[in-house]
């Protein structure tokens, strides 16, 4: 249970990381231009996306006590991750990716929350 816990916790740190990304980067791009490469390239993306992607699988899909698993929480994870992996793609377009990030984050990490609250509510 407790590498269930820490998987969550990754998972939600990650989630709040990919949004710090996309809020808080484009205003140090104004006070320091330099970290306008970091904040626009596509490997930070991809990276993330990455990361979240198996991380989400694995805890997600995780039986509880009962053997039983939350296919809510695994399509919600899954669409989360899906979003990722499209903004990263920037499909459909370049304008769509912060939004279709920030949503995508906000569902996986909402997933992971509401796992750990699940599972520490178990026990």
């Amino acid at each position: 249970m407790a590498m269930q816990r820490a998987g969550d916790a990754m998972g939600v740190t990650l989630s709040g990381l990919c949004m710090i990304h996309c809020l808080a980067l484009p205003l140090l791009v104004s006070l320091f231009p330099l970290a306008g490469a970091w904040a626009e390239a596509a490997w930070v993306h991809w990276l993330f996306a990455g990361m979240a992607g198996p991380l989400a699988a694995y805890v997600l899909s995780l039986p509880d006590a009962e053997g039983r698993r939350n296919w809510s929480l695994i399509g919600a994870g899954a669409l989360g991750v899906a979003l990722l992996f499209l903004a990263a793609a920037e499909f459909p377009s370049h304008e769509a990716e912060t939004p279709m990030t920030i949503a995508g984050g906000l569902i996986l990490a909402s997933a992971h929350i509401v796992n750990w609250r699940k599972r520490s509510h178990a026990h």
